[in-house]
């Protein structure tokens, strides 16, 4: 009999492979991935290692998950400990080992999970009682079953035949127990083309989900059934297979004449250069590895050339043991100095060339950022209604990150606002835009000259999309001279205004004062000042405030929090910090976050003095007057007000500490330094700045931002657009 209050057990879904190299673990990332998008906590465990599959080291799909998705699995039994078992006849005493594993996935999570994703035995020739061991699991651990093939779509046949087969040992497809499949890496997928955004978008397409079914129901009755449902549908595509060119040295045991940025280069395609560099011109493209005899000067130097003109090769690997000379390394000189990687082996091109070709499409444990581009892009592909409908069981919901992330998205594409770039032809902004407008997100306008765009997305390897709006910000200026003079009347006169409108941040302001655009996002090539002070000479406070201030959305491993001010302000008074506390709160309400204020200080209550705590002090009671309806307190300590125990502790009454979802900080100092350790220390990643207090949506990016950041803030300012107009 279970006690009344034991807390039901979690959910069970065991991966079962149906070949080697169907892409088990990104399966598994994905749907973690997904179910946490969805607000159901996921836990994760491989039972046993597989050797011939992961090599020597720690377990693959252990380490990944942990990395990429910051659980802690315990580690998987051994091979030779599961042969073992098995030789001896004891599959009860593993299988009660595998019970114990399980209950310590469950445990090695904060909070009690709502389901754990079990990763099965894949079928290997050395392996032939993998199906047997994914039985005994099954009914070990009450597991219900979710397929993870791998096919062509026009062999639905194959496909069928594959997933019938290895349904058969769980009861077949018609089965309870069987819940679907996910289909990894899938060929001749329709719209494919267009499946390669880092950003978690949303269920996969439903038309194309029930025309595979169906054609396989073509080929297999068994699949004729309501229970089987196609969970996923993941196009392959070869950017996720990208190995570094570090992981391409490890595998040919190359060496390096010039390491350069082997970590983080990707190779897109290998083209072996035997023929003259004049022949060979369309082999200098960006993420091309060049592959030719280490005596060819003229592919050696044409490489730095292409490499000096801005396009981002991956690579030059060296063949049959010959070395440029001094004088040869000298004249490349500059392009080393960009990063571009060269390296060197002593075997011939052509056997170098079959070298590559055999290297496996594993993610290597320390290849994060693969590891996190493939678990978006695998979640992306997932049918989240489905999993919402058949497995989240009554459980509350919360703001995941993930979630906050796909909330981003959805509610930006239904604001489907306009939002000027004013730094058009800068790299990262101008593949953030293609996004966006392909995404549906924005509609981006950029400010740049047209072909400077183009040479950046031709260098880039980026497909601009043919309805993305470019503007020359030299045939428009003239235009904004007389509206600036109106606007700024006695402060500028038609000269300071043509002066000033060659800058296209103030350009863009303006555009943005006319209604032409709904939002302006800018900052990666300017400083926040540059940023911010058109906007406040142009677009000026809302009603109601008087100060501008901004805020950090914090991706916390289990929820998203918000940072304020950390990127604006200086040094607030207490009545500047009352109104940032407020402005703060309101933003996050506004993106589904339930406001409780935490007013940061170095002491908490009663317990310190001194002239910044009294400020914290005077600026918590000023901002209660002014929103009694909202949740604030302080001064409070960071822990007293982020755990839950210390909150319990140090401020038994309070109604905010050790479940804050706002902090405040005294000042630009303590915030900003707070967020970037937090950000960096602990790998969480913000999305902001975020400004608060405008007129109209003006946001700013960090300097170093990244073209995901770019594109959530494009997001963010899209939906600031929308809420403005709906009041």
């Amino acid at each position: 009999m279970t006690p009344r209050n034991a807390r039901p057990q979690p959910q069970v879904l065991l991966m079962v492979p149906t070949s080697v190299g169907v892409g088990l673990t990104s399966a598994s990332l994905g749907l973690i991935q997904a179910l946490d998008t969805i607000g159901l906590k996921a836990g994760f465990l491989k039972p046993f290692r597989q050797d011939e599959l992961n090599g020597p080291g720690p377990d693959r799909s252990t380490a990944l998950v942990s990395s990429t998705l910051g659980l802690h699995p315990p580690a998987p039994m051994t091979q030779a400990d599961m042969e073992r078992l098995l030789r001896q006849d004891r599959l009860d005493v593993l299988m009660e080992q595998v019970i114990e594993l399980h209950a310590q996935a469950a445990e090695g999570l904060d909070g009690h999970p709502d389901l754990i994703v079990v990763e099965g035995l894949v079928p290997t020739a050395h392996g032939t009682y993998a199906t047997q061991l994914n039985t005994q699991l099954a009914h070990a651990l009450n597991a219900r079953i979710i397929l993870v093939g791998s096919g062509d779509t026009t062999d639905p046949q194959a496909l069928a035949e594959q997933l019938d087969m290895h349904a058969q040992a769980f009861g077949g497809i018609g089965s309870a127990r069987t819940l679907g499949c996910i289909l990894m890496r899938m060929q001749n997928l329709p719209g494919s083309e267009e499946a390669s955004p880092p950003l978690v978008s949303g269920a996969s397409n439903p038309m194309l989900d029930e025309g595979l079914l169906t054609e396989l129901r073509r080929y297999s009755p068994t699949l004729a059934t309501d229970r089987f449902h196609l969970i996923g549908v993941v196009p392959y595509n070869p950017a996720l297979i990208a190995p570094r060119i570090i992981d391409v040295a490890r595998a040919l045991d190359a060496r390096f004449l010039n390491e350069g940025d082997a970590a983080n280069r990707r190779v897109l395609s290998t083209s072996l250069c035997a023929r003259s560099a004049a022949n060979a011109l369309h082999a200098f493209r960006p993420g091309s590895l060049i592959v030719t005899s280490g005596d060819r000067d003229d592919i050696v130097l044409a490489s730095a050339l292409a490499t000096m003109n801005g396009v981002p090769m991956a690579g030059v690997l060296l063949t049959n043991g010959f070395m440029p000379n001094d004088n040869m390394i000298e004249m490349c000189r500059p392009a080393l100095n960009t990063g571009m990687p060269v390296l060197a082996v002593d075997t011939d091109s052509f056997t170098t060339a079959k070298n590559l070709g055999n290297m496996g499409n594993d993610i290597p444990m320390d290849d994060l950022e693969r590891a996190e581009q493939v678990t978006r892009f695998v979640a992306s592909h997932i049918d989240l209604q489905w999993l919402k409908d058949h497995l989240s069981r009554g459980h509350a919901s919360r703001l995941s990150p993930s979630a906050f992330r796909h909330q981003l998205v959805k509610l930006s594409q239904q604001a489907n606002r306009r939002i000027v770039l004013p730094e058009g032809s800068e790299p990262r902004t101008v593949e953030a835009a293609a996004i966006c407008q392909r995404r549906g997100i924005a509609r981006c306008v950029l400010l740049a000259n047209r072909e400077e765009v183009e040479e950046v997305a031709r260098n880039r390897g980026i497909e601009l999309p043919p309805d993305l709006e470019i503007i020359d910000p030299d045939s428009v200026r003239s235009r904004y001279v007389g509206p600036m003079v109106e606007r700024r009347y006695g402060k500028v006169n038609e000269l300071t205004a043509e002066d000033q409108l060659q800058d296209n941040v103030v350009l863009g302001t303006m555009m943005l004062q006319l209604d032409e655009v709904d939002g302006l996002v800018s900052g990666a090539i300017h400083t926040t000042a540059n940023t911010i002070r058109p906007a406040f000479q142009l677009i000026k406070t809302a009603p109601g405030y008087d100060q501008v201030s901004s805020i950090f959305f914090m991706l916390l491993p289990e929820q998203v929090v918000v940072y304020g001010d950390c990127a604006v302000i200086p040094d607030p008074n207490a009545e500047t910090l009352a109104e940032i506390a407020i402005q703060s709160a309101r933003s996050a309400q506004a993106f589904g976050i339930e406001p409780r204020v935490a007013m940061i200080s170095y002491s908490t209550g009663e317990s310190g003095s001194g002239v910044d705590v009294e400020k914290v002090r005077q600026a918590t009671q000023l901002a209660r007057r002014q929103a009694p309806e909202l949740l604030i307190d302080g001064p409070l300590q960071y822990d007293a007000a982020a755990i839950e125990s210390v909150g319990r502790q140090k401020a038994p009454d309070s109604p905010v500490a050790g479940r804050a979802t706002v902090f405040v900080f005294p000042d630009l100092n303590t915030g900003n330094t707070t967020y970037k350790a937090v950000q960096r220390s602990a790998r969480v990643v913000s999305v902001g700045p975020m400004l608060q207090g405008l007129n109209k949506p003006v946001n700013d990016l960090s300097r170093g931002a990244l073209v995901d950041d770019i594109v959530y803030t494009i997001a963010l300012t899209a939906i600031q657009a929308a809420q403005r107009e709906a009041g």
